[in-house]
């Protein structure tokens, strides 16, 4: 791990989102609905705020992910495409090839 205060907050993160994970895969029907009211408006929340730094000009390009000073950003925007592809993009939808980057089942 990283030891810098990026490295931290990383970790703090993923540690979060595992958790978050376990408790709702061992959710029952009594214990899911309140871990649902709890956590997911902070996750949608979140996802929010890291889209809005993200958010397409009027060409549809993200100012944020430009490579270069001239240069052309990518369409679409890679963390527009992560989310959907995550978020969108149901098993039957997927690639045959499952090691394809992005579409990992989760």
């Amino acid at each position: 791990m990283n030891n810098s205060i990026f490295g931290h907050l990383e970790s703090s993160l993923n540690g979060y989102l595992t958790d978050l994970t376990r408790r709702g895969e061992s959710a029952d029907s009594a214990t899911a609905p309140p871990i649902a009211q709890a956590e997911l408006p902070r996750v949608v929340a979140a996802l929010h705020a890291v889209l809005d730094e993200h958010r397409p000009d009027d060409q549809g390009r993200c100012p944020t992910c430009r490579k270069r000073l001239f240069g052309r950003s990518p369409a679409p925007c890679r963390a527009y495409l992560a989310a959907h592809l995550c978020l969108l993009v149901t098993e039957d939808d997927r690639p045959f090839n499952a090691n394809t980057p992005g579409l990992s089942t989760h």
